[in-house]
């Protein structure tokens, strides 16, 4: 299977149209259709089904094409990522982060590194989940982690860069926004964001205050949608101070609690 068979099935599976597909790629018709006929021959499966109009996916061609389609993504990124290091660092060091908002402290970290040494590029990564166990695969040089989660893991540096405590994120003209300190009888009535990967103390918190009857809660896939629920007044929630991006688009509030 070759880049270019991938590229002409990708664009197939859009136009459903071989002889538009062909224009698109610059190349003949019978040229395209053959490189299709190839790579179907090479799977072992129809990824099309030919009639008068054009064509369209089979159930298997289609499930092929999704996966395809990320992979050609996922090449496309290591090719230029490669030209990006070829033409100008001798060497990199990636860092995992779990989620975007993780980010605040880093570009001034980045910029002080390259400073002192040149050759040498930071690619950032964030990922949401499994950070840890691509990290114990050498996937990655660093890891921005939760000291619980580093704790009983041998054969690995640990730098401790802040202790973060737990606050209320609300919109700027929510009436807690106001608050110096909250607790927890100032959520009592109102819809509290959970879920998206808390941390072990969050949770803890979170399952407390659902469990007091008083607080409505609403379950929330990860940060972001959790942010974006937040700015649509669907609630509030509780994160962990690391997470402030800073861009003052919400209220972060110091939460009063054990945890």
């Amino acid at each position: 299977m070759t880049t270019k068979q991938i590229d002409y099935c990708i664009e197939l599976a859009h136009t459903l149209n071989f002889s538009r597909a062909a224009e698109n790629m610059f190349v003949s018709q019978p040229t395209f259709s053959y490189q299709i006929r190839l790579l179907e021959e090479e799977i072992g499966f129809s990824l099309f089904d030919r009639n008068g109009k054009g064509a369209e996916l089979t159930p298997a061609g289609a499930q092929f094409v999704t996966y395809l389609t990320g992979m050609r993504q996922e090449l496309k990124r290591a090719i230029e990522q490669g030209q990006n290091f070829s033409a100008k660092y001798q060497d990199n060091i990636t860092i995992r982060m779990p989620a975007r908002q993780a980010l605040y402290f880093l570009p001034e970290a980045m910029r002080l590194f390259e400073e002192q040494e040149p050759g040498v590029q930071i690619t950032p990564v964030f990922q949401y989940e499994n950070g840890m166990g691509s990290f114990l695969k050498n996937e990655t040089d660093i890891l921005f982690a939760l000291k619980e989660e580093s704790r009983h893991i041998p054969g690995i540096l640990v730098h401790p860069l802040f202790e973060s405590r737990i606050y209320l994120i609300a919109g700027q003209d929510d009436p807690l926004a106001g608050k110096n300190l909250i607790t927890e009888k100032d959520l009592y009535g109102r819809t509290l964001m959970v879920g998206g990967g808390s941390p072990p103390a969050l949770r803890s918190l979170q399952q407390r205050l659902i469990a007091t009857g008083k607080i409505n809660y609403f379950n929330s896939s990860d940060h972001d949608t959790t942010l974006t629920n937040v700015a649509a007044r669907r609630g509030i929630c509780l994160a962990p101070g690391f997470l402030n991006d800073h861009s003052g688009q919400f209220a972060w509030i110091p939460f009063d609690c054990k945890e």
